[in-house]
């Protein structure tokens, strides 16, 4: 898969990303703004399995932001089951040398509108811990709205933090 956004795109993962991945994910402020199964200090053998990981997916629900030379981040899907089957999170991260370029955003804009097209779903939602005003914004960018605020619901570097959730339906 492959979207072009504006001078960026979202791009199946590849073989070879793995120097890019841990030059960008390997960094403590992108960490504290991700749940703790995305691994700090980032390695080598992280972005590995990684890619092993990705490459089994069936349907592909996690793709690579990048410009034509990179990775610079990550986007993914993640849909629910059961009784929330036609819901899914989603997430996604940025090296910081491209914070606050409007990246993001039109990454989550573009996937948003691939995932309702591509998935039977009719919502979808992201979250955004307590102090991460650059994510929460990004996403009421793209139209998504806060349904609640869980107080004390996430603990992330010794610190136990509120969370929000965001989300768009079709």
């Amino acid at each position: 898969m492959e979207l072009i956004v504006g001078g960026w795109k979202i791009r199946s993962w590849m073989e070879g990303d793995e120097p890019a991945i841990v030059k960008y994910a390997n960094n403590r402020d992108v960490w504290l703004n991700l749940r703790d199964s995305f691994p700090y200090p980032y390695t080598e053998q992280d972005a590995k399995a990684w890619l092993r990981k990705v490459k089994k997916q069936k349907p592909e629900t996690d793709f690579a932001i990048a410009s034509n030379d990179e990775a610079i981040g990550g986007i993914g899907l993640h849909p629910q089951r059961d009784v929330y089957r036609r819901s899914a999170e989603i997430g996604y991260w940025l090296g910081e040398p491209f914070w606050g370029r409007g990246i993001a955003t039109k990454a989550v804009r573009a996937f948003t509108d691939y995932t309702l097209a591509n998935f039977d779903l009719v919502r979808l939602y992201a979250s955004g811990f307590e102090g991460n005003v650059a994510s929460i914004r990004v996403l009421e960018k793209v139209g998504y709205t806060l349904e609640g605020r869980f107080s004390k619901a996430v603990t992330k570097d010794g610190r136990t933090l509120d969370q929000f959730i965001y989300a768009t339906v079709r």
